[in-house]
């Protein structure tokens, strides 16, 4: 098993934001699972936002979000993953394991840049 804790001492935190809805069932149920996963990972540098699509549309820009739970995952202002998800605990844990052990990479081809924007505009949020 990955020591994440030291292996990511050094490096920037891994930003982890779920965009939701406030009338999205779905989210409601995701929520507790994704602070739980969080949590669990904060010693090795994971910081997460639970980010209300509606309530912090000004943070969000023009990126439109179509699908509940949409995460984002960066390193930094690196953006590793933006996409939905589905809502269970293991897609979430293998997720934060690979970014974390440097397996999650989506090149910026893969994003647009209000997207490549997304994790400065969210951390203002805190």
């Amino acid at each position: 098993m990955t020591d994440f804790a030291a292996l990511n001492a050094s490096r920037a935190p891994l930003l982890v934001a779920c965009l939701c809805a406030q009338w999205c069932r779905t989210c409601d149920g995701y929520r507790e699972v994704f602070e739980h996963a969080v949590s669990a990972l904060r010693d090795a540098g994971v910081e997460g936002m639970w980010v209300d699509v509606e309530d912090q549309a000004d943070a969000l820009g023009a990126v439109d979000v179509e699908n509940f739970p949409t995460l984002l995952i960066a390193r930094g202002d690196d953006v590793l993953f933006f996409g939905p998800v589905m809502p269970h605990a293991p897609t979430l844990t293998r997720m934060l394991g690979a970014a974390l052990d440097d397996q999650l990479s989506a090149g910026p081809a893969a994003m647009d840049a209000c997207v490549l924007e997304l994790p400065q505009r969210l951390r203002r949020l805190r």
